[in-house]
């Protein structure tokens, strides 16, 4: 299937607009599909393990409270499911959204130097940054002249470390990856839509014939948010909000309407873009850092894993929503319990569950011919885990490849619009200049 008639199935604009009502009529209740639950549950896992440590860590650079802490976790946790729910719901898509890991990050380093107060200060104003930024509609036509080769190459490349974390598992955990892997495989044969839950079963009940799971670390009580009066000063400013929007913008909503448009949806970025920044300001005061479009954990929910058809893949969505939301009321228990489990099997599931959006991505980079060289740069820059300045590889991906890009399409150019002189032209430029006739 082409892009554009993936484009036609995703609906976006004047389609979408027609198909949100057809959906609306029919109802969520049928088009709702156990894959497309589970790929919402597993996107909610994969996005508060691993991220969600880092949160933590720049919560204890700052020296926050333990109830400021559980109020970002509630924030963060919060802020990603009214958006998911949301903007699945409006647009008949399936938009993921999360809290910033990479502006997390940047945090680690910076939250110690400021107050409390200025941070969440600094917080707001980035959030306002990136909702102008998508109301004005800059962002979206920079996104529109990128080859679709160049974005499915930063995809493939932000999603190569957990196809390979699948397989280097196997060293600590080889049962739980053979068991996935080999039930992945099976199940497909036969029923292609329920091949990762089956997976994810086979995981689980593998991993507990190996001892990982300590529930004597879960903390069972409800979060509570608490608010904090925002500070504002220059400081913080420059220090927090520019670097924290940047980061957002260039490593996570820059790659998150990448995935949509690699699945062959037509996001509507001003929306999308607008709708995460606004909620972001909104949840500051709470301690929300910023939430924004997902990258990775969107693919898990936006390929044919979570549906065959597309129109009915936003169903992920509301589960995410769903998902995020009781993270964010049950937080400490259910914090407890997905950083209760065991490295391994994380790996596990968000490497079987990715393994079609994988090898969809390598596909579509490699499939134009006269653009495969600035897509495979794009994706190994994007694989390699480069950071330079703050900004993160997949940033960096798409400034080499789309440089790869302009070289050589200005090249091309200059020769004419074939890849290479014609025939004709290169037989006349070989041929001794006529003399002039008297």
């Amino acid at each position: 299937m082409t892009t554009a008639e993936q484009s036609t199935e995703g609906g976006t604009g004047k389609e979408s607009r027609e198909e949100t009502g057809e959906a609306g009529r029919r109802g969520v209740l049928r088009d709702a599909s156990l894959s497309a639950v589970l790929a919402g549950l597993v996107t909610v896992m994969v996005s508060c393990s691993g991220p969600l440590l880092v949160v933590l860590a720049a919560a204890a650079a700052g020296h926050l409270s333990d109830e400021q802490t559980a109020s970002w976790v509630w924030a963060a946790c919060v802020g990603s499911g009214v958006t998911c729910a949301v903007l699945s719901w409006w647009t008949r898509m399936p938009v993921i959204t999360a809290f910033s890991t990479p502006g997390a990050a940047v945090l680690v380093g910076s939250l110690g130097d400021y107050s409390y107060p200025e941070a969440v200060g600094a917080f707001l104003v980035s959030g306002l940054f990136m909702a102008v930024a998508g109301l004005t509609g800059v962002f979206g036509r920079i996104m529109r002249r990128i080859p679709p080769g160049i974005v499915a190459g930063m995809l493939a490349g932000v999603l190569f470390s957990f196809g390979a974390g699948l397989f280097s598992a196997l060293d600590s955990a080889p049962l739980p990856v053979l068991a996935a892997l080999v039930t992945y495989l099976a199940v497909k044969q036969r029923s292609p839509r329920y091949a990762v839950a089956g997976a994810l079963l086979a995981a689980v009940l593998a991993t507990v014939v190996v001892p990982g799971i300590h529930a004597a670390s879960i903390d069972i009580r409800w979060t509570l948010p608490v608010f904090t009066a925002p500070e504002f000063s220059g400081s913080a400013l420059v220090g927090i909000a520019v670097p924290l929007a940047v980061v957002t913008m260039a490593s996570q909503n820059a790659p998150g309407l990448g995935v949509l448009a690699a699945c062959g949806y037509r996001p509507n970025d001003r929306l999308l873009i607008t709708a995460t920044g606004l909620t972001s300001s909104a949840l500051a005061p709470l301690g929300g850092h910023a939430v924004n479009l997902a990258a990775i954990t969107a693919a898990i929910s936006t390929g044919e894993e979570a549906h065959p058809d597309p129109r009915r893949r936003y169903v992920a969505g509301l589960a995410s929503g769903f998902f995020y939301l009781l993270t964010g009321v049950c937080g400490a228990a259910l914090v407890g319990l997905f950083a209760a489990l065991p490295a391994e099997l994380i790996a596990v599931i968000a490497g079987v569950a990715l393994l079609g959006t994988i090898s969809t991505s390598l596909a579509q980079t490699v499939a134009d011919e006269r653009g495969r060289d600035a897509s495979v740069v794009t994706f190994l820059t994007t694989a390699s885990g480069v950071t330079l300045g703050g900004i993160g590889s997949a940033c960096w991906g798409l400034v080499l490849g789309l440089a790869t890009h302009a070289a050589l399409t200005g090249r091309r150019r200059r020769r004419g619009p074939g890849e290479a002189p014609t025939a004709t032209a290169a037989a006349r430029s070989a041929a001794p200049p006529r003399r002039p006739e008297r």
